[in-house]
């Protein structure tokens, strides 16, 4: 009697912060791509340890982000966002200008990054 019910365990994760609110500065985990010297295939690892250790894999994977009307869909684009804001903060600035789009997913900018790379090693 008088005992709080038990969260289920939705509620309770709905309740934990993700990691990726945890990083306050990406730049000191990634190193800035400038094509020279920090390389494409160099940049991609540290970002994809950081991605996998921060749980966010699936914003530069093949994941499809949740229909509109998913309730998980504001925070899976908040989440969105701020990788976003990781590839824009370790980028040099002529490759930021390049990438820089209104309304642009994380997905769409990290494969703008590797057809950007992947043509500039063909003969």
């Amino acid at each position: 009697m008088g005992d709080k019910p038990e969260p289920s365990d939705a509620a309770a994760q709905s309740n934990t912060l993700h990691p990726v609110y945890t990083v306050t500065n990406i730049q000191n985990k990634v190193r800035v791509l400038d094509g020279t010297k920090v390389s494409y295939s160099s940049w991609v690892k540290f970002f994809q340890q950081n991605a996998r250790g921060y749980k966010v894999m699936n914003h530069i994977d093949d994941t499809l982000s949740p229909a509109k009307t998913d309730p998980t869909y504001d925070s899976w684009m908040e989440i969105d966002d701020i990788v976003l804001q990781w590839i824009y903060r370790t980028l040099s600035n002529d490759l930021l200008v390049r990438l820089l789009k209104p309304k642009s997913t994380t997905l769409e900018a990290w494969l703008w990054l590797k057809a950007i790379f992947s043509q500039q090693q063909r003969p």
